[in-house]
């Protein structure tokens, strides 16, 4: 069996020997626009393109330990004369930077909200189905508004109800969490919560998995556990006889009287 390869090769641009000796031009340049002292020794050179190369200065402004100067020169065609492009300050490879932009929605944590705060939930939030139906047609934010009005009024309930995406993704939290099997308190556990009878039972599909724990001296009283969760509060737990608390002793009557004592 023969195999044809193609090979694909990237032609890179040539050093421009005017452009990179340009490191005085550079230099002169950055010193103009931010000042002699916020500027350190010359970093290298980077080749942009044809003609065009970029020097990296090290800076010395307080606060930017490990930023570096970007200062881009180029030379048109069959031309001696360098020109400055721009000079922007970047990032190099030690340098502190700020972590990546998370929008607000996704930074909230459970237990991050106060008295007070609001969280709103997206009208097309897949984890959630109108627990009524009002046909197939789609209907805009004025419309669901409308429509979850009517059915307040009318005593219908919950406007939403969980959908089976929104189920999963809550079983899959729990079970991975705290109240789950794989928790340390869990894995050293004498016995499982299923059959604990502290266990409370719940209802709807999630019912086949979880319960809610009803024991006050436990770390999960009042919390959602899996059947297959655990701790060392089980209904069923007994101490060894070598655990078990030493009886007190037999009580002694003391029968002495203070003619007794005075007669020592």
């Amino acid at each position: 069996m023969r195999h044809d390869f193609v090979v694909i090769t990237i032609a890179r641009p040539k050093p421009d020997s005017a452009t990179v000796a340009a490191v005085d031009l550079a230099r002169a340049a950055l010193v103009e626009e931010v000042g002699a002292a916020d500027v350190g020794d010359h970093l290298g050179h980077v080749v942009e393109g044809e003609r065009v190369v970029t020097h990296l200065f090290a800076c010395a402004r307080a606060g930017y330990v490990g930023w570096q100067w970007s200062v881009t020169v180029a030379r048109a065609s069959r031309t001696k004369d360098v020109t400055v492009d721009e000079i922007v300050l970047v990032p190099g490879d030690r340098a502190i930077v700020a972590p990546s932009w998370v929008p607000y929605r996704e930074r909230i944590k459970p237990g991050d909200l106060s008295p007070g705060d609001l969280l709103p939930v997206d009208d097309d939030d897949p984890r959630l189905v109108p627990t009524y139906s009002f046909g197939d047609d789609p209907l805009d934010a004025d419309e669901k508004a409308q429509v979850r009005a009517v059915a307040q009024d009318l005593g219908l309930g919950r406007v939403r109800t969980l959908a089976p995406e929104g189920r999963e993704l809550a079983a899959q939290r729990w079970y991975d969490g705290d109240g789950g099997p794989d928790a340390p308190i869990a894995r050293s556990a004498p016995d499982q919560c299923t059959t604990c009878g502290f266990l409370v039972r719940i209802a709807g599909p999630l019912s086949e998995m979880f319960g809610v724990c009803a024991n006050g001296d436990a770390n999960d009283d009042g919390r959602i556990v899996s059947f297959d969760h655990g701790c060392g509060a089980h209904s069923e737990v007994r101490l060894a006889k070598k655990h078990e608390p030493l009886p007190p002793p037999v009580p002694v009557i003391d029968t002495m009287t203070p003619d007794d004592v005075e007669s020592f």
